[in-house]
């Protein structure tokens, strides 16, 4: 078994139009799906992606109407790091970010910015070799679109910075760089310490720790709740169980309509999903109309008049604006 890199990127927005407007007509994503956290209903959970929703280029939001920004803080993902191609990409998103009247630094091969409610954002120049999972938008050149993600940026105290004790039951206390390696797979970085990564699945996925500043960090909008990592869906249930045998307590396998999935936390209290490969977003509404319509899952479909009245009314920008053909 080997996990094949981030299937997606689970955050908190307190304003679904704006979170709508800005990675859709701003980032050039696609809303590949608008339906419900399954577990909490009565709010959104909003899927960008690629044209088709492919694993590594999803990035979704529970909507909290209202929600105050969260801060970041230890055991919490600060900073989400896209792809693109070229450092003329990075000269296109500045110019593009400063006439929506979004600040950004560029450092080499690198730009960062926050999105409205201060999540960190960060496009680097992707290395030779890796797949383009970009979507397809007429206000973004196809050679300039963010092309999927390269990694993420953790605060958490870099692994392997004391030495691990024994708890009082003979359970060990983990250590992240242990779990990340021994458990799931996870490969050092070389010439950076506390950055692993996942090369399997068409773009390399790096998970690197930096050490957390001192106030104590907290969810709310513009905070990131979990990453999910890709796996073959035969092999869910083999990591079900090794992960259970390092000790980090798996929930049970969970069907989430789109793929399957199993959650755990990181020793660094990072909350992780180890998400199928499948079945994937058509299984509800055409490709072609992905993100048009309210979709429910059976076990919700009840209390559709409800929920449409309750949820916020979303515009989507490329609705009756078909998108270009994008090489692949």
């Amino acid at each position: 078994m080997e996990l094949k890199g981030i299937h997606h990127i689970t955050a908190i927005t307190g304003d679904a139009p704006g979170n709508v407007d800005f990675y859709v007509r701003v980032l050039g994503l696609r809303m590949v799906k608008k339906t419900v956290n399954f577990d909490v209903p009565d709010v959104y959970h909003l899927y960008f992606a690629d044209e088709t929703g492919s694993p590594g280029s999803v990035l979704t939001f529970f909507e909290y109407p209202g929600a105050s920004r969260g801060r970041h803080g230890s055991g919490m993902i600060h900073t989400i790091q896209w792809g693109v191609g070229s450092a003329e990409a990075l000269d296109f998103w500045a110019d593009r970010l400063s006439s929506e009247g979004f600040d950004s630094s560029r450092t080499g091969d690198s730009l960062r910015f926050e999105d409205p409610e201060g999540l960190g954002i960060e496009l680097v120049v992707d290395p030779p070799g890796q797949a383009s999972l970009a979507a397809a938008w007429d206000e973004v050149p196809e050679e300039f679109a963010l092309r999927g993600f390269a990694g993420v940026k953790v605060y958490g105290r870099v692994p392997g910075a004391r030495e691990r004790e024994a708890a009082a039951a003979g359970r060990p206390i983990l250590d992240s760089g242990t779990v990340l390696a021994e458990t799931l797979g996870f490969e050092p970085v070389a010439g950076r310490p506390g950055a692993y990564q996942l090369a399997a699945g068409g773009r390399t996925s790096t998970y690197a720790y930096q050490e957390p500043p001192p106030e104590r960090g907290f969810q709310g909008a513009g905070s990131v709740h979990h990453i999910a990592w890709a796996c073959e869906p035969d092999d869910q249930p083999g990591w079900q169980k090794k992960v259970a045998e390092g000790y980090l307590n798996p929930t049970p396998i969970i069907d989430r309509q789109y793929f399957y999935s199993i959650y755990f936390r990181e020793p660094s209290g990072v909350l992780f999903e180890i998400a199928t490969i499948g079945p994937g977003f058509g299984v509800d509404e055409p490709l072609d109309r992905l993100g048009e319509s309210l979709q429910l899952p059976p076990q919700h479909e009840s209390r559709r008049a409800q929920l449409e009245t309750r949820l916020t009314p979303l515009t989507n920008p490329r609705a009756g604006r078909p998108a270009p053909r994008i090489g692949r």
